[in-house]
C-alpha cells in the first residue's frame, strides 16, 4: 500500500501539522474508524483544496493573484514579452519608453491605448508626454480620473485641465486625502478665497508637491515677523503664489535684508510687500543690486534711494540702465532739461522711466502751446514731474479757469505747477470762491496746499500768515512737512496681531 502526506489547512491559530493518512487500496477493505477508539481520531471528511486567490479558475498559479493596478501578476517571462509588444507599441506612437523600463507597466496593449487615449483627449500631445513619460504608469480609474475629479472640484475649470497637468503632471501620482486635500486647507488656512484657490494653484501648481511643515510655513513666519500683517498674507499668496516655496535664508531673508540696508524702514517694506509681492521674486544678485547701482550712476542721491523705491518699487525688477538712458536722451532732447534736472525728476517721480515718450509729450505740447517759453516748461517739469502724466482734458479746464475767473498771470503757474495737479471742482473753485467772497488775495501755494481744515483756520484768521515752503510733494510717498514730523498712515498694530506675531517667534 502508497501513502502520500496531505497538507490540512485548519482556520487556528496552532502550528500546521503534517498528518499521513493511508490511502486504501481498492481491492482491500476500508477499516472502520469510530470515535470512540481511543487511539485514532475521527475520519476526516473529504476536503479538496482549492485556490481563493482568484474569482476565475486558471491553469496557470502565476495567474491567479490579482494586482492592485493591472488585475494580474504575470510570470517573468511573460511580463517580458508584454514588455516589448507595449514599448513596441508606444514607439509606434513616438513615445519615448526608456523611462518606463523600471516600472511595472499594464499586461496588454489595450489598457496602455486607454491611457494614451485619455491623455490626449485632455488637451496633451505626444510631445507633450515625452516631457514625462511616468504619467502612462498611472492608472485611469484609480489615479487620474480621481486626481481630475478633485482638481475640478477646488476651481480649476475643466477646460485648463490639461494645460495643468502638462505644467505639472507629477500631480497625477498624487493622492487626494494624503496630498492634495492637506494644500488646500493649508491655503484656506491662510486666508486665500475659497474662489481663488484654482488660481493660485492654476498659477503655481508645485505647491500641491510641498510638505506643509516645510517652506511654506517658514515663509509666512518669516513674512509675519518682519511685519506682514497676518489678514494680508491671503491676498498675497493669490497675487503671487511663488512666495511659499520661497526658501527664506537664502532668496527672502537676503533681499529684506539689503532693502532695509538702503533706508527703508522695516514697516514701510511690510506694506510694500503686502501690496505687491511679486517684489520678494526679484533676483538680489541679478537685478536688484544691479539697478540701485544704476540710479546711483544717473545721478540719483543715496539718501533718496528709499524714497524711490518706496514710490516705485517696480523699479527693482525693471531693465532700468536702458530705460533710464532711453529717458534721460529723451527729455535732454525734448525738453532741454539736463541730467542733473533729470535726476531730480526720477526723484520726485520714478514712474518717469516706464512712461511712454508720447505720453509725456501732450501735456508738455499744452503748456508750449500756451505760449509759456521751454526754459520755463522745464522748470516746471523738474518741480513738479507729476505734470507729464496730468490728463489734458483737465489741464485744459483749470488753465481757462485760471486765465478767465482767476485773472492771474502765467508766471504764478510756473512758480507753482502743482496747480495742474488739484482737482478743479472739489479744491480750486471752492476755494477760490471763499477767498473772493472775502476780498483775500493770495499765492497759488497758499491756496490750495493745505488741508481743508487749515484753510478754514486760514480763513477765520484776522490776517494772512507768512507763508512757508510747502510739503515736498512725492507720489506714492510719504508727505514731509518742514519744521514737522513726518506724516505717516501707518496703523497701530491690533493686540491680535502682536500676539500672532509673539507665537510665530516662540
Amino acid at each position: 500500500m502508497t501513502s502520500i502526506s496531505i497538507l490540512l489547512l485548519r482556520r487556528t491559530t496552532k502550528p500546521i501539522k503534517k498528518i499521513i493518512f493511508p490511502i486504501p487500496n481498492p481491492t482491500t477493505q476500508i477499516p472502520h474508524f469510530t470515535q470512540n477508539h481511543p487511539s485514532c481520531p475521527s475520519p476526516p471528511q473529504p476536503y479538496q483544496i482549492t485556490h481563493s486567490f482568484s474569482t476565475q479558475s486558471s491553469k496557470f498559479p502565476e495567474y491567479e493573484m490579482p494586482s492592485v493596478t493591472w488585475g494580474v501578476i504575470q510570470g517573468r517571462k511573460e511580463r517580458l514579452v508584454s514588455r516589448v509588444i507595449i514599448c513596441d507599441y508606444l514607439k509606434t506612437l513616438g513615445i519615448i519608453s526608456d523611462e518606463l523600463e523600471q516600472l511595472e507597466l499594464p499586461s496588454t496593449v489595450d489598457v496602455m491605448r486607454e491611457r494614451v487615449e485619455f491623455l490626449q483627449k485632455l488637451g496633451l500631445t505626444i510631445d507633450d508626454i515625452n516631457q514625462y513619460p511616468l504619467m502612462l504608469a498611472c492608472s485611469v480609474r484609480k489615479n487620474i480620473i480621481p486626481v481630475l475629479g478633485y482638481l475640478e472640484k477646488i476651481g480649476i475649470p475643466r477646460s485648463k485641465l490639461g494645460e495643468f497637468v502638462n505644467n505639472y503632471p507629477q500631480v497625477l501620482h498624487a493622492s487626494v486625502v494624503v496630498e492634495l486635500a492637506p494644500v488646500v486647507k493649508f491655503l484656506r488656512g491662510l486666508d486665500v478665497e475659497k474662489q481663488d484657490i484654482g488660481y493660485v494653484l492654476g498659477k503655481y501648481p508645485e505647491l500641491l508637491g510641498f510638505k506643509l511643515e516645510g517652506t511654506m510655513s517658514t515663509s509666512v513666519a518669516y513674512l509675519v515677523s518682519i511685519g506682514v500683517r497676518p489678514r494680508d498674507i491671503g491676498p498675497m499668496v493669490t497675487q503671487y503664489p511663488y512666495l511659499l516655496g520661497m526658501r527664506v535664508g537664502t532668496m527672502i531673508k537676503p533681499l529684506v535684508d539689503y532693502l532695509l540696508s538702503l533706508g527703508l524702514p522695516k514697516t514701510i517694506l511690510a506694506r510694500m510687500l503686502e501690496k505687491r509681492a511679486y517684489i520678494l521674486g526679484y533676483d538680489l544678485e541679478e537685478t536688484v543690486k544691479p539697478n540701485v547701482e544704476c540710479l546711483l550712476s544717473f545721478g540719483i542721491r543715496r539718501e533718496a534711494l528709499a524714497s524711490v523705491i518706496a514710490q516705485y518699487p517696480q523699479i527693482l525688477g525693471l531693465p532700468l540702465k536702458a530705460k533710464l538712458s532711453s529717458q534721460q536722451y529723451f527729455f535732454h532732447l525734448k525738453l532741454k532739461i539736463d541730467p542733473q534736472g533729470f535726476a531730480l525728476v526720477i526723484e520726485k517721480m520714478p514712474q518717469i522711466v516706464s512712461l511712454h515718450q508720447h505720453v509725456i509729450m501732450k501735456p508738455v505740447e499744452f503748456l508750449l502751446a500756451r505760449a509759456l517759453p521751454s526754459e520755463d516748461v522745464a522748470k516746471m517739469v523738474v518741480k513738479c514731474p507729476q505734470l507729464v502724466a496730468s490728463r489734458v482734458e483737465l489741464m485744459k479746464n483749470s488753465y481757462y479757469f485760471f486765465k478767465s475767473e482767476m485773472g492771474r498771470p502765467l508766471k504764478e503757474l510756473v512758480e507753482f505747477p502743482e496747480y495742474f495737479t488739484y482737482s478743479l471742482e472739489s479744491r480750486i473753485k471752492p476755494r477760490y470762491q471763499r477767498l473772493k467772497s472775502k476780498g483775500i488775495r493770495c499765492s497759488l501755494n497758499w491756496l490750495l496746499n493745505c488741508s481743508d481744515q487749515r484753510f478754514e483756520e486760514r480763513l477765520r484768521g484776522d490776517y494772512i500768515e507768512t507763508e512757508s515752503i510747502g510739503p515736498t510733494f512725492c507720489m506714492g510717498g510719504k508727505l514731509e512737512l518742514p519744521g514737522n514730523e513726518i506724516v505717516s498712515d501707518e496703523e497701530d498694530e491690533s493686540e491680535d496681531e502682536v500676539l500672532f506675531r509673539r507665537t510665530v517667534s516662540l
